[in-house]
Parts: structure tokens; C-alpha cells; sequence
């Protein structure tokens, strides 16, 4: 699967050349196909699954778009680091333990960059609540990327 997984993204790769290196557009493939699920994802949960209501959780209570956040989170960590480690960074040396850590750490730092994000776009400047994610989807992609390339799957 991860063959013609690669060999598929590969095949547009004559298209993005001239701007940029292989692993850069495997990281814009398999990270925007992620985004892209990602946003459909919160899409669902916010819309639907809590049809828009604040979530009780007992000890707190979260408004939908930051219950929609933090529930997409876990589904959309596990698909980008396996795109990550098998396609994009597939040069890493790393041990994948290690490099599930330190993905989770990006990933906390783009999550609390995204809370941040969204608190400030829905809460204080009222844009709804899909838009500001993609919006923040935009802020978080350029820090993902940095700190994947030279941490997360970074080649010793």
C-alpha cells in the first residue's frame, strides 16, 4: 500500500518540479490531504455530532468549535504520522518511537496554536466557526513543517 501510495503521489510530482524538492511536495501532498480531512472532520463534529451545543465533560464544559478541535485531533495526529514517517520523512533514521514522540510534541505545540487561533477568530473577531479553522489550519501548517523536517523525522 505505502508503494502505491507513493508512486500515485509521485506521479503529479512533474507538475511542482521546477518549485520545489520531492520531499517538500510530499509534504504538501500527504499534509493537505490531511488538512483536507482534517476540516471535513471538524466540519462533522461541529455541525453534527454536537450539532453546534457546548460538550459537558462534568468538570468543564467546552464551546463545539473547541470540543470539534480537540476530538478531530487524535484521528488526524495518527494519519499524518503515518504519512509522515512512510512517505514524506521516509529517509529518517530515527527509531519510530522516537519519532512518535516528538511528532506529539509538534503536534501539542500546532494544537495550542490552534486553540489559540480559533479562540481568537470565533471568540473575539466572530467568524464562524469552519473558516477559522481552516484559517488556523493555514497559521499551523508552516510550523508543522519546520519542526517535522528538523526534529520529528530529521535524518542523524
Amino acid at each position: 500500500m505505502k508503494t502505491s501510495l507513493t508512486k500515485f503521489i509521485d506521479s503529479f510530482y512533474f507538475l511542482f518540479r521546477r518549485f520545489m524538492p520531492l520531499q517538500t511536495y510530499r509534504y504538501a501532498m500527504c499534509g493537505g490531504s490531511n488538512q483536507v480531512f482534517d476540516l471535513c472532520l471538524y466540519f462533522i463534529f461541529y455541525n453534527f455530532i454536537f450539532d453546534k451545543l457546548n460538550v459537558d465533560l462534568y468538570f468543564f464544559v467546552l464551546s463545539p468549535h473547541i470540543a470539534s478541535l480537540f476530538f478531530v485531533f487524535p484521528i488526524t495526529f495518527t494519519t499524518g504520522f503515518l504519512l509522515n514517517r512512510f512517505i514524506t520523512f521516509e529517509a529518517s533514521n530515527l527509531p519510530w518511537k522516537v519519532q512518535v514522540f516528538r511528532y506529539f510534541v509538534v503536534g501539542m505545540g500546532a494544537l495550542f496554536l490552534s486553540y489559540i487561533c480559533m479562540k481568537i477568530l470565533v471568540d473575539m473577531l466572530a467568524i464562524y466557526p469552519t473558516p477559522s479553522r481552516l484559517l488556523t489550519i493555514l497559521v499551523t501548517v508552516t510550523y508543522s513543517y519546520l519542526l517535522q523536517k528538523r526534529f520529528s523525522f530529521r535524518v542523524v
